[in-house]
C-alpha cells in the first residue's frame, strides 16, 4: 500500500511539473477543449487507424526547442523554453507562440525511453512536420523528409543506445509564403482569408517496436459491382515459406479469408455487402497476420467499406454524381480546419471529431476539406460517422490569373512553376493520395483551387485519375477549367449558381464548389474586436437564417437543372473571417442546429431527378 501511495504522490508530483513548465499562451480566444490539454498526455489516441497495432509509445508531450538562424546545423547545446508537441510552435497551444520564418530553424530535443529489442526494429513515426527537417538519434542523422502534410517512418534501430534512454533531435526549416512548396492558407502576414503560419512538428510524434518482418502498409478497394474487396499489403523482409492471412470481418464474425505468400493483391468475395454511405456508415474489419511455420510474426488490424463513387447521365443528357449507383446530392460545408489555440492541430480528439459530429447533425451529407489534410483520425470519424469528403490537394506556389464569371469561366493559362515547385507538389500530391487511400469517406480529389498554382492541368488531373481510378476527380474547384476531369466546379458569392450545362459537352458533373460566406461576428467569440469580415454581413442570427434559407430554397431548381452538389462557405469562423457556421472558438453555433437539419432536407429528395 505504501508502495503505491508513493507511485501516486511521484505521478503527481510529473503532472504538476509538466504544467508548470507549459502554460497557454495568452491573447487569443480559446476553444472548449483547451482546458483539457494535459502536457502529460497530449492527444493520447493511437494516431493510424487503417494499420493497428498494439504496441506503441506516444512521444507527445514537453520538448525543449530552440529558434536559431537557418546556418546553424549543428544540434544545439543550449534551448530556449518547452513546448508543447504536437502544436506548432506559432500556435497558443504549444506554449511558444513564436514566429520562425525562412531565415531561422526550429529546434526539437528531448530523451525518451525506447529499450531496443534483439531481432525487432524500432520505427519512429511522424503524422505531420512543416515542412524540412532533419531527424538525429543519439547524436546521429536518421533521416530526413521534405512535405507539410504527409505522415513518414525512420527505422532508428541501428541509432538506439543499449540502454533505454534515447536522445531525440529535430531540424525544422519552413519558408511559409517566401517558398513555392505546398503550403494552403498559410501567410507570414495574415490578412482576410489567409492565416497564421504552422511551423514544424503539427501531428503525434510515436514509435513502434515491430519484428524484423512486418507490416508496413495495406491497401484496400472496394468492388460494389462485383461483390468483393481487392487487398494487398506490403510486408517488409517477407521470408520464403511465410504467409500473409487477410481476414475480413463482420464485427467479429469472418466473412472472407486468404493466405498469400508475397504482396500479391487479392479479392475477398463479400456476400450480400452493407453499403457504406451517409445514411449507413457501416465498416467492415480486416485483419493481416503475418506466419511463419504456423508462429504469428506480426499482425495488424484495419477496416474499409463497400460503397462505389461513379457518374451516370440522366434523362436530360447531364452528368449526375452517383453513390452506390443512386444519386445521391451531396451537400456540405467548406472545412479550413483550423483552431484559434492549436492552429491546424485540434485541442483534442474529442474536439477533432465534435467539428464532423456536428456538420452532421446540421443535415450535411459532405465537407470539402479545403487546400489543407488532417490527421488520420479525422479521416476515420468521417468514416464511422458517414460523412463524404472531397480532398483538396494544398495550394502553394500562388500568382496566376484568374477570372471566374459566367462567360469566363476561369479562362486564365497554366502558371510556370520551376522544377523545384513542380517536384515539391508531384510528391506530395502522390503522398497525400497514397495515405488516405483507404478512408471509404474520401470520394473527389481535388488538385487545384482557383488557380492558385495551378499547372499542366491536364497532365496533372489525367495522373490523377490513372493513380486512382476508383474515385472521381475535380479538375480545378473554382479555377482554369479545362477538357479534363470528371467535375466542372463553380465558385460564386453569395447566392447559389451553376456552371453552365454543356461547357464542355455534357462530359462533366457540375458542382458549385463555393458560395455563401455569410458572415455574422459575435462579441467576444472573434479573433480581433475589430475589422472582421464575411462576404456578406448581418447583425444578428435571425437575420442571418433568413438570408441562408433563401439560398438553401433556390438549390432544388439548380438539382433540377443538373447540379449535383454544392459547398457552403464555411463550418467555422477561420481567423478575421466571420462566416462560420460556428464561430472559431466553436463556442457559439449561429443558427439552430435543428432548424439547418430541416432546411436542408427539401436537397435530398431528388424528385425532380430522372436517369436513363
Amino acid at each position: 500500500m505504501k508502495k503505491s501511495f508513493t507511485l501516486l504522490l511521484l505521478l503527481a508530483a510529473t503532472v504538476l511539473h509538466a504544467q508548470d513548465a507549459w502554460k497557454i499562451v495568452p491573447g487569443k480566444i480559446t476553444t472548449p477543449w483547451a482546458e483539457k490539454v494535459n502536457p502529460s498526455n497530449t492527444l493520447p489516441e493511437y494516431p493510424r487507424p487503417q494499420l493497428v497495432r498494439a504496441n506503441w509509445t506516444n512521444l507527445n508531450g514537453l520538448w525543449d526547442y530552440s529558434i536559431l538562424p537557418k546556418s546553424e546545423q549543428s544540434i544545439p547545446a543550449q534551448v530556449q523554453g518547452k513546448i508543447l508537441v504536437p502544436f506548432a510552435v506559432e500556435s497558443a497551444l504549444s506554449g511558444v507562440g513564436k514566429t520562425v520564418g525562412k531565415d531561422s530553424v526550429l529546434w526539437y530535443k528531448r530523451t525518451v525511453t525506447i529499450a531496443a529489442a534483439k531481432g525487432k526494429k524500432t520505427i519512429l513515426h511522424f503524422g505531420a512536420v512543416d515542412w524540412q527537417c532533419t531527424v538525429f538519434v543519439n547524436g546521429k542523422e536518421v533521416g530526413s523528409h521534405q512535405g507539410g502534410y504527409d505522415p513518414f517512418s525512420i527505422d532508428i534501430t541501428a541509432a538506439l543506445n543499449k540502454g533505454s534512454k534515447q536522445d531525440l533531435a529535430i531540424r525544422v526549416w519552413d519558408p511559409s509564403d517566401d517558398g513555392p512548396q505546398p503550403r494552403g492558407k498559410q501567410v507570414k502576414n495574415p490578412h482576410g482569408i489567409w492565416y497564421t503560419p504552422v511551423t514544424g512538428i503539427w501531428q503525434t510524434v510515436w514509435a513502434e517496436t515491430v519484428a524484423a518482418t512486418y507490416i508496413v502498409t495495406t491497401k484496400q478497394t472496394p468492388d460494389v459491382d462485383h461483390n468483393t474487396v481487392r487487398v494487398s499489403a506490403v510486408v517488409e523482409n517477407m521470408l520464403p515459406g511465410d504467409q500473409l492471412l487477410i481476414t475480413a470481418l463482420d464485427g467479429e464474425t469472418k466473412v472472407a479469408e486468404q493466405t498469400v505468400t508475397d504482396n500479391s493483391e487479392v479479392a475477398l468475395a463479400i456476400d450480400h455487402p452493407k453499403l457504406w454511405s451517409p445514411s449507413s456508415p457501416f465498416l467492415y474489419n480486416l485483419k493481416f497476420t503475418v506466419l511463419r511455420k504456423g508462429k504469428v510474426v506480426d499482425e495488424a488490424k484495419s477496416y474499409f467499406g463497400m460503397r462505389k463513387i461513379s457518374m451516370k447521365t440522366d434523362a436530360n443528357g447531364v452528368q449526375r454524381m452517383m453513390l452506390n449507383d443512386q444519386f445521391v446530392f451531396q451537400y456540405g460545408p467548406l472545412d479550413q480546419g483550423w483552431w484559434p489555440d492549436g492552429l491546424y492541430t485540434a485541442p483534442t480528439d474529442e474536439a477533432l471529431k465534435f467539428d464532423v459530429e456536428k456538420t452532421k447533425a446540421m443535415g450535411f451529407n459532405m465537407i470539402r476539406k479545403h487546400v489543407k489534410v488532417e490527421p488520420a483520425r479525422w479521416y476515420y470519424h468521417c468514416d464511422e460517422l458517414g460523412i463524404l469528403v472531397w480532398q483538396d490537394m494544398p495550394s502553394g506556389d500562388l500568382g496566376n490569373r484568374w477570372e471566374n464569371r459566367p462567360g469566363i469561366y476561369g479562362r486564365a493559362t497554366d502558371k510556370q512553376r520551376t522544377a523545384e515547385s513542380e517536384t515539391a507538389y508531384r510528391t506530395e500530391w502522390k503522398e497525400i493520395m497514397q495515405d488516405l487511400y483507404n478512408f471509404p469517406s474520401i470520394i473527389v480529389w481535388v488538385p487545384f483551387n482557383e488557380a492558385w498554382g495551378q499547372f499542366k492541368t491536364k497532365e496533372i488531373v489525367q495522373w490523377t485519375m490513372k493513380k486512382d481510378p476508383s474515385r472521381l476527380v475535380n479538375t480545378a474547384s473554382g479555377g482554369n477549367f479545362e477538357d479534363v476531369g470528371h467535375i466542372t466546379d463553380l465558385h460564386n458569392y453569395p447566392e447559389p449558381l451553376m456552371p453552365e450545362p454543356g461547357l464542355f459537352g455534357k462530359k462533366t458533373i457540375l458542382v458549385l464548389g463555393e458560395f455563401g460566406g455569410l458572415g455574422l461576428p459575435v462579441e467576444n467569440h472573434t479573433w480581433q474586436e475589430k475589422n472582421n469580415w464575411g462576404y456578406q454581413s448581418f447583425k444578428n442570427e435571425t437575420e442571418l437564417l433568413a438570408r441562408y434559407t433563401e439560398f438553401i430554397n433556390r438549390i432544388p431548381e439548380l438539382i433540377g437543372k443538373g447540379l449535383s452538389a454544392a459547398v457552403y462557405t464555411q463550418t467555422t469562423d477561420v481567423e478575421v473571417e466571420t462566416n462560420g457556421l460556428m464561430t472559431y472558438d466553436r463556442r457559439v453555433i449561429k443558427m439552430p442546429v435543428e432548424q439547418l437539419n430541416a432546411i436542408h432536407q427539401q436537397l435530398y429528395s431528388n424528385k425532380n431527378v430522372q436517369l436513363k
